[in-house]
């Protein structure tokens, strides 16, 4: 058997599987998320086999730059041994067991590591599973808060538009991406939605700083005119990710909490995209420091390994359930406080301070938005935006008038394909290109991923 053959199969279980097989089972079977399905058939697809570090490596034996860090969830890069001994160690006790009534002991430890760890105040850990859920426990936990002290008439949330906060109906109602979100309208809750902070498409025809923040003033008349009925304001922290990293001008984070405290209602804030390092701090409502009285984590919180997801909240809150039943949180999911999960968790909690990932981010910033400078540069680049070691650059037709490409160029994508074709995994929100690399990415391997970004884009948008 040819060495070029061998690297067409793989073995999972014992059998060996040629990638043709593979392809043919994948286009039969598997229904991928966010995927035109039709265009996605079109082409072979990448079939990755295993992961090192920060790269993915196919069933042909090659290797990919990781460059959204696997949907958002990887940090310390893949097949950490750390994580996989904890895993392992875990098995060996109990692989699951329910926390109706229950607990475990990954449960309990995890659940005193992220109180230590987040923001003052949040004192209480509700587990689930993903970040709509943890989002999705959020609003209903909000809703009952109220209930439960008595408050009638508060069925409506504030949100902004452009938000993402996952995919079930819940979280949906408080989004505001079209895109995603317009043919289920009908499904929905209602809430109102406060202006996007979007600076580059203001759609309040305004300019930063002059504008004085006229977007987070629209969300105030908003909390103001319907206080009675409202519930919490819910936002992303910093940056409204899936919208195409859309990154809130200064002062933006630190006005939701004034204004949540000066109408006595709740905040809510969206980390499961942001925390966990991603913007240079461990949770992004640091910058402001923008305490939340509920806050969602998932995404980062096993390095991408088992599924996980923690709602937290505040004494006054939690204290809102005590006493008869009819107090009670009815709310659950089989996994919660699944202890494969929470023992992965907590090895990765470690990790960041056995390699000390928050203090080695700094240059992998500044490297980042050196190369943003030289993005800006490109004809069709229309705006880039950075938060830590996050960034959206956003390609346009026709720069001068900020007009966007045509969706059916599929501009975004053809960059995505020609990076592939460079050892480069990246993914776009439409015609933004994300980056998002595991913030344990060396210095060398950030650079090498901005020059394939950036050939990519130029090759793609000016026929080179």
């Amino acid at each position: 058997m040819s060495l070029l053959f061998y690297k067409w199969l793989s073995c999972f279980r014992g059998v060996i599987v040629d990638y043709q097989t593979l392809v043919e089972k994948d286009f039969k079977y598997i229904w991928h998320p966010f995927t035109q399905m039709s265009d996605y058939t079109s082409r072979p697809p990448l079939i990755i086999e295993r992961g090192e570090g920060i790269y993915l490596i196919d069933i042909q034996g090659k290797r990919y730059i990781d460059g959204v860090s696997s949907l958002w969830v990887n940090i310390h890069g893949h097949g950490r041994p750390e994580i996989d001994g904890a895993i392992k160690a875990q098995l060996d006790k109990i692989a699951h067991s329910t926390m109706l009534g229950i607990a475990n002991v990954p449960a309990i430890l995890l659940a005193e590591r992220l109180v230590e760890k987040t923001p003052d105040g949040l004192t209480r850990v509700f587990f689930s599973d993903n970040g709509s859920t943890a989002m999705e426990i959020a609003l209903k936990m909000a809703y009952q808060y109220w209930a439960n002290r008595g408050v009638s008439g508060k069925t409506r949330f504030v949100s902004l538009k452009n938000a993402y906060h996952g995919d079930t109906l819940g979280s949906v109602s408080v989004g505001g991406i079209d895109l995603f979100h317009a043919v289920y309208h009908p499904l929905l809750f209602p809430a109102y939605h406060a202006p996007s902070p979007y600076c580059y498409r203001c759609s309040l025809e305004k300019t930063y700083p002059s504008c004085a923040l006229a977007c987070l003033g629209e969300l105030e008349r908003m909390v103001e005119e319907h206080l009675d009925e409202v519930i919490a304001i819910v936002s992303e922290s910093a940056v409204q990710g899936a919208a195409g990293m859309i990154v809130m001008p200064p002062g933006y984070m630190k006005g939701l909490r004034e204004i949540a405290d000066k109408y006595g209602t709740l905040l809510i804030l969206d980390e499961v995209a942001m925390g966990f390092g991603r913007t240079g701090k461990m949770w992004a409502c640091e910058h402001e420091k923008a305490w939340p009285d509920i806050m969602a984590l998932s995404k980062g919180i096993t390095n991408g390994y088992l599924p996980l997801a923690a709602t937290l909240t505040t004494e006054e809150v939690y204290s809102a359930f005590l006493g008869d039943y009819t107090k009670t949180f009815y709310h659950g999911h089989s996994y919660t406080g699944n202890p494969l999960a929470c023992a992965a968790a907590l090895a990765n909690l470690d990790i960041f301070d056995k390699d000390e990932t928050l203090e080695e981010e700094p240059p992998k910033i500044q490297l980042l938005a050196q190369w943003l400078e030289r993005f800006e540069g490109l004809r069709h680049v229309g705006d880039v935006r950075q938060k830590g070691l996050v960034a959206g650059i956003e390609l346009v037709k026709d720069r001068e008038t900020r007009e966007p490409f045509p969706r059916e160029e599929a501009v975004g994508f053809r960059v995505v394909y020609r990076a592939r074709e460079r050892g480069v995994v990246i993914r776009p929100l439409g015609d933004v290109m994300v980056v998002m690399p595991p913030l344990a990415i060396p210095l060398g391997e950030l650079d090498r991923l901005m020059r394939v970004m950036y050939e990519c884009v130029k090759d793609v948008t000016e026929g080179g």
